[in-house]
């Protein structure tokens, strides 16, 4: 409804109820469009149970206007019908045969108790309500409406009905707005307002799904005899033949649907659309993107794996990272968050024998559908909590809140990282101050790796170039076989092959470079460089 000058004092008085002012536009603006719609299809529509509003969506050629939420049902009702104050309805108006209440603003709660709001400001209080029993903080949010596909089917049908007794109108060519995004028109506006937020294509979401009582009736039993169905062995072919019967009825429907279209049927029988006597049953959910905290963590045992390691229903190792991530990161970031759930991330991994020293390895925490975001004095609390645990098994430094960005910006940075690594060395042989030279000499050797015997029961048969970066050799007193071996390496060699060579696997490596076999005794990963840092 485009907007309009200031109507001059005398216009309100062929206003009914009384109930517009000398300055209230918003519902002049809403008058004048009521007793500008076409007369014949009004009166048709409201003979078969279609609501105000939905009347103005079909009917009007102006577009749908938040300022119909501002106007009660009952006041659109006396001002359709005839604009006489006797024609007003007492009676609450039934249940729209096309939006199932959703925009009479009429819905059964989670607790099946009836609501009804007057306008779009008391239904938005309704929902606020609601979305502030979840405690979420934001300052910006996003609506999302989901309607039973009823809605859809029955406007069809109506919309059918007057295309085959008003085809010449040029209301009926205008593009009709849908249900739920009519909802939005208008309630978004109110919404705004009692939640003190803006709305915008936030993080932050509010969803709106309104399904049919029969439905959730019909869910409750199916569920049920799922349960039993299971238990026949017959399941699967049940299912099967049920998917394609209900396949085969839609299409059937829609072959119906569209001869009707094409031959003009302008009747309206009981078959045409499905009746619905009780208003949509709403439930509110709230959701927030996940928020990301990061950090690096420390393994300092070479009995703890980096993720649960289960064989044959047995736990290997002492622990994990990954558990007792959960149990101490997790488990003291979720209940400050207030979230529903989270996730360990880490850069890359190491073997459970093999330490994690150093800087630490990269890791992420992911927190679902969080209501806060605790401070960095929490974080930091939560960090010392963790370092003074008694075992010592892990440690973690540098915990911190971070953008979702981050996330994206961590695997980016997996595929360019460098990893340093020093190592315990057997070799067969003494070692000489010319092998020391020769390795430490040694700068961006390229070698080649096919995968690892120990890893193809579990990864593809692959041959990989990786690249030493570099590398240098520290002797170990009083033995003339071992040394300490520093390297640096792209992400992703396997180091304990480049040492033993892996049967002739992996080449060059510090056996062939040494003319002698090697063993690797001990590795830590002292370094892992994300990218640029």
């Amino acid at each position: 409804m485009a907007d309009e000058t200031k109507p001059a004092s005398g216009d309100s008085a062929g206003l009914s109820n009384g109930l517009v002012s000398h300055g209230d536009h918003k519902s002049r603006r809403v008058y004048q469009a009521a007793r500008s719609l076409h007369s014949g299809a009004v009166k048709d529509l409201l003979s078969l149970g279609v609501c105000e509003r939905c009347i103005f969506r079909l009917v009007s050629v102006e577009a749908f206007d938040s300022d119909l939420s501002s106007v009660s049902a009952s006041t659109l009702r006396s001002w359709l019908e005839s604009g006489d104050e006797e024609a007003a309805s007492s009676e609450e108006s039934s249940c729209c045969i096309v939006c199932l209440g959703v925009l009479q603003f009429v819905f059964s709660d989670a607790k099946q108790t009836l609501v009804r709001s007057e306008c779009g400001s008391d239904y938005a209080a309704r929902v606020t309500d609601l979305v502030k029993e979840e405690g979420h903080e934001f300052d910006s949010f996003g609506l999302e409406v989901y309607v039973p596909a009823t809605i859809l089917e029955n406007e069809r049908a109506v919309l059918l009905y007057l295309k085959g007794k008003y085809n010449s109108e040029s209301w009926l060519q205008s593009e009709k707005i849908s249900v739920k995004d009519a909802l939005k028109v208008l309630v978004l506006d109110p919404l705004k307002v009692s939640l003190g937020a803006k709305s915008d294509s936030s993080s932050f979401q509010i969803r709106l799904t309104y399904s049919k009582a029969s439905d959730e009736a019909q869910g409750a039993s199916e569920t049920t005899r799922e349960r039993k169905k299971r238990k026949t062995g017959m399941s699967r072919l049940y299912d099967h033949h049920i998917t394609w019967l209900t396949l085969l009825f839609d299409l059937v429907a829609i072959y119906i649907s569209l001869y009707n279209e094409e031959n003009g049927s302008t009747s309206m029988s009981e078959n045409s659309f499905e009746k619905v006597y009780e208003p949509c049953i709403l439930s509110i959910h709230c959701n927030k993107m996940p928020i990301f905290f990061s950090g690096r963590y420390f393994k300092y045992s070479r009995n703890v794996s980096q993720t649960r390691w289960i064989i044959d229903d047995e736990r290997m190792g002492e622990a994990s990272v990954e558990v007792v991530h959960l149990e101490l990161i997790g488990g003291n970031i979720l209940p400050a968050c207030l979230g529903d759930s989270y996730k360990f991330h880490a850069a890359g991994r190491e073997d459970i024998d093999v330490r994690m020293l150093g800087s630490g390895r990269p890791f992420l925490i992911e927190v679902q559908n969080s209501r806060k975001c605790p401070s960095q004095q929490s974080l930091t609390e939560i960090e010392e909590k963790i370092n003074k645990s008694e075992k010592k098994l892990v440690g973690v430094k540098d915990l911190k809140f971070i953008g979702s960005q981050c996330w994206a910006m961590m695997r980016e940075g997996e595929a360019e990282k460098q990893k340093q690594y020093a190592a315990i060395v057997w070799i067969a042989r003494p070692v000489e101050e010319k092998d020391i030279d020769s390795i430490s000499s040694l700068k961006e050797l390229k070698i080649l790796q096919k995968t690892p015997v120990r890893v193809l029961h579990r990864r593809s048969p692959l041959e990989r170039e990786r690249t030493i970066h570099w590398m240098k050799v520290e002797k170990i007193k009083g033995s003339s076989h071992y040394f300490l071996l520093h390297l640096c390496t792209q992400a992703g060699t396997y180091i304990k092959e480049f040492v033993h060579g892996d049967l002739g696997r992996t080449t060059p490596s510090m056996g062939s470079i040494l003319g002698c076999r090697a063993e690797i005794i001990q590795l830590d990963v002292t370094d892992v460089k994300m990218g640029d840092s």
